[in-house]
């Protein structure tokens, strides 16, 4: 595979959710949502770091490492986030 076709072919951040197949066509047609999607993994690495005993802070310091270029506040509002879903 040559670095055009890798720049075309994203990974499936979404694994867990859904398979690879029905992602590219998603992304494909333009249908993801990249903020949303990296939104989802900032609270998936999150609830995991958590899990492992981290503090919240310590565990939002860490989500800092992997993006950098969002704030401290930034990232616990992602994580905090209370979902939208009303009836």
């Amino acid at each position: 595979m040559n670095v055009a076709n890798q720049m075309q072919e994203p990974t499936n951040p979404l694994a867990d959710l859904i398979n690879d197949e029905i992602y590219e066509l998603l992304y494909s047609r333009d249908l993801i949502n990249e903020k949303s999607v990296r939104d989802y993994l900032i609270r998936k690495s999150f609830k995991e770091l958590r899990a492992r005993k981290l503090s919240a802070s310590d565990a939002i310091d860490e989500l800092r490492k992997e993006y950098p270029y969002l704030q401290f506040d930034t990232i616990r509002k992602i994580v905090y986030q209370i979902s939208n879903k009303s009836s």
